[in-house]
């Protein structure tokens, strides 16, 4: 049986200069509840139920070529394994000069693909989109996994290149470190222009976990937390990329099996299609 694509993919292989879905169904050090492996194979079906014109950025996919190079087979491999799986492949398809819009999977993923950008990039911005800081230093006695993936981006990138958007749960410690370093900005109707200028003409590599959106409506993720961005809110932030370099991306944390309904993995296409087209 044939792996599904995303939408009308136009290839399977990288198209100089344009975005390239890479599956990267990891789930290893997910807490509470598991099954985000199974993001990246839903949201290709579930794209199956929008259409390939965008009304929010009046683009159309069926104009603007993308690449779906399917998932990477991780079963069976460690951790370390299945990440360094991940940063050869986000690497391939920089060499290629492609666009990675990476969907996960566990957040941990980003670790990997920040790793591959520091050796194909100059200076970049990363804008992190979360319910969670991600900032722990270690979480259950580890140093890498979905609670420390930031704190270990940062010491890749360093803190001034990172801003945080839509952080409402963590400990003492990451809230601490949060206002020390100033890494956390708010987003609302009106501050486009006071984002751009803390961006500073950088290019931006986006990381987005999908519990950044209030699970009212969106439920499907392992670790809701109430009080989220309402999705048009989302739209207004995808609409604001239009203005800056985006260098990658990842789509990450959405967990299909909680969401019988199948309208988070429907949300999610709906997202990652606005996300193709800002590219």
């Amino acid at each position: 049986m044939l792996e599904p694509h995303f939408l009308d993919s136009h290839s399977a292989k990288v198209i100089g200069g344009r975005p390239a879905i890479l599956g990267c169904p990891l789930d290893v050090t997910s807490t509470y509840r598991t099954g985000s492996s199974e993001a990246p194979s839903a949201i290709r079906i579930s794209s199956d139920s929008i259409e390939s014109y965008c009304p929010l950025l009046d683009r159309d996919l069926a104009d603007r070529p993308f690449a779906d190079l399917g998932d990477l087979h991780l079963a069976g491999q460690s951790l370390e394994e299945k990440l360094d799986e991940i940063q050869v492949n986000v690497e391939k398809i920089l060499e290629q000069g492609g666009v990675p819009l990476c969907v996960g999977g566990e957040h941990t993923v980003t670790l990997p693909i920040i790793q591959a950008f520091k050796k194909h990039s100059g200076k970049f911005v990363i804008l992190h989109l979360d319910a969670h800081s991600d900032l722990r230093d270690s979480y259950e006695g580890q140093k890498i996994n979905h609670s420390t993936v930031m704190r270990r981006v940062v010491e890749i990138t360093g803190h001034e290149n990172l801003i945080q958007f839509g952080i409402r749960s963590g400990t003492r410690e990451e809230f601490h470190w949060i206002m020390e370093h100033g890494v956390l900005a708010s987003f609302r109707p009106g501050l486009e222009n006071t984002l751009l200028k803390r961006i500073a003409g950088r290019p931006v590599y986006l990381t987005l976990d999908l519990d950044i959106l209030d699970p009212a409506c969106f439920p499907g993720v392992g670790n809701p937390e109430a009080g989220g961005w309402p999705y048009k809110l989302l739209e207004r932030f995808i609409k604001f990329l239009v203005h800056v370099d985006i260098i990658g991306l990842d789509v990450v944390e959405l967990m299909p099996s909680i969401d019988r309904s199948e309208m988070s993995s429907i949300t999610a296409a709906k997202i990652i299609r606005s996300l193709l087209l800002v590219c």
